[in-house]
């Protein structure tokens, strides 16, 4: 099964790199782009399948060696150590094989809101925001902020980013849902533990040749003045957008671009994203067919917590893994919690 994956992809390699042989091949600079991303990911995990092989072989090698001439102790520790490698980098490299989902491969666009309890779970989604940056950059993707709204006290209210790189949804969607956090609060004189909440909604972004039914009278659009960075141009015209879908209460909204055309065109992707999302959950064959109000995220229903008192830990409610470094997930190292959903999933 495994080589049969690797001949696949070296098979799709050689059917990419045709057509960026092709004379009008950057005529569509953006499909372009996309297919050279997609090439470099692909040789990526090439190159990393031969290493893999390469790396066993030494170890065989390594292996026969201490069968045939018993050699010391420093030659047993060197084996052990390359086979906790290995295995470790081979339980990746499997992962990455599960990331064949439609959209797994486009960008990904996650969004915070903060739950009750003002500035403590504005705050909380703040964090948020900067774990998730961390753990992007460690990607080597690219961040954009679409829209933010920040509040005066401090912390966010909610931020909406788009994360640029391949596989970034196929990785991210684990991060839907509900995170709680536990702490003692730096906004509490009496120094007493709070329990703050925020959601996140992870969806794709949608490459332009997707097209999505939408019915004009369907949509709400209200313009208003944008907020927070983005220049003095953006700050003083009516450039920010949301767009409401009345059937199913679904509310986006960007402020990210200088002009109003801009910024309705980025929240009508945002739009199409999580209708085609929704479309898929509720098993619906057409937009039109959704109904009733959109839940983002269940309250209540947590995935994860974070705890910082009285002990540090954080604990995935769906996998159950356990880190007890809270600090370190905080900077965004969460890949151990993606890599397990990603094994459940694979095994349902």
């Amino acid at each position: 099964m495994f080589l049969f994956d690797i001949e696949r992809l070296r098979v799709k390699l050689r059917e990419l790199e045709e057509q960026s042989y092709e004379e009008e091949f950057w005529q569509d600079i953006s499909k372009a782009q996309k297919i050279m991303q997609e090439i470099k990911s692909i040789k990526g995990q090439i190159e990393e399948y031969e290493d893999l092989i390469s790396g066993i072989e030494d170890l065989e090698i390594l292996i026969d060696l201490v069968l045939e001439e018993e050699e010391d102790y420093e030659t047993y520790r060197e084996i052990e150590k390359g086979i906790r490698d290995l295995s470790k980098r081979a339980d990746e490299f499997k992962l990455n094989t599960l990331l064949c989902g439609e959209y797994d491969k486009n960008n990904a666009i996650l969004s915070i809101h903060s739950g009750a309890g003002g500035l403590e779970a504005q705050d909380w989604a703040e964090m948020l925001l900067r774990l998730y940056r961390r753990w992007a950059e460690s990607k080597g993707f690219q961040v954009e902020t679409l829209d933010i709204l920040p509040d005066t006290e401090g912390g966010i209210k909610s931020v909406t980013l788009l994360i640029k790189g391949y596989n970034a949804y196929g990785y991210l969607k684990s991060e839907k849902g509900v995170h709680r956090l536990v702490r003692i609060s730096p906004f509490d004189t009496a120094g007493k533990r709070h329990t703050s909440f925020a959601s996140v909604d992870v969806y794709p972004e949608l490459d332009d040749e997707i097209n999505v039914e939408i019915n004009p009278s369907d949509l709400k659009i209200d313009t208003f003045r944008a907020g927070g960075a983005g220049g003095q141009h953006v700050n003083t015209t009516d450039s920010a957008v949301r767009i409401t879908h009345i059937p199913t209460g679904i509310v986006v909204q960007c402020q990210n671009e200088r002009s109003q055309a801009s910024n309705k065109n980025t929240a009508m992707k945002m739009l199409k994203a999580k209708l085609i999302q929704l479309k898929e959950e509720e098993q619906k064959e057409k937009i039109e067919d959704l109904q009733g109000s959109y839940n983002q995220i269940a309250w209540g229903s947590q995935i994860r917590s974070y705890v910082f008192h009285p002990y540090n830990m954080v604990k995935d409610h769906r996998t159950n893994v356990e880190v007890g470094d809270v600090h370190r997930v905080m900077d965004g190292d969460i890949d151990i919690f993606i890599n397990e959903y990603l094994k459940q999933k694979a095994l349902s």
